[in-house]
């Protein structure tokens, strides 16, 4: 993980973001949990390690690291944003029981879309929705 950790500071660096203390720990987070985040998860989680990190400050540097395309925003749900630090067009899993999302990879750009011709498209996502298979064999053998 230290590698793609390195490539993302440089992708920081090349794409003119300011270094900052917290927002590398934003950064590294995201990184080392690739369980696709909501802020207050991040926010919870980096709280302690660094008491002068604010929610504002999460949102921000969420913001600055979409904007530059280093992170992806997911909603699969209405209510609930979620952060993905794999960019790339990739599809989603989320259990209905145990909430977890997960990733998996398919080829969007191979899905017809000639209805939508005239169209610009600006973002790709599939997402599906289910149990995982923990939760599928914990609901087996509850039953």
């Amino acid at each position: 993980m230290k590698i793609e950790f390195d490539n993302l500071l440089e992708k920081l660096k090349t794409k003119n973001i300011r270094l900052s203390h917290q927002r590398l720990k934003v950064l590294e987070y995201l990184t080392l949990n690739q369980c696709h985040p909501t802020v207050d998860q991040i926010y919870n989680s980096l709280h302690n390690e660094v008491p002068t990190l604010s929610k504002t400050t999460v949102y921000n540097t969420l913001n600055s690291l979409t904007d530059v395309g280093l992170v992806r925003v997911i909603t699969i749900e209405d209510n609930e944003t979620r952060y993905d630090i794999r960019t790339d067009n990739h599809g989603h899993f989320k259990c209905v029981s145990c909430k977890d999302i997960f990733d998996f990879d398919i080829d969007i750009d191979k899905f017809s879309t000639y209805e939508l011709k005239d169209f610009h498209v600006k973002d790709k996502n599939v997402y599906f929705k289910g149990l995982c298979p923990k939760c599928v064999q914990f609901e087996t053998l509850n039953k």
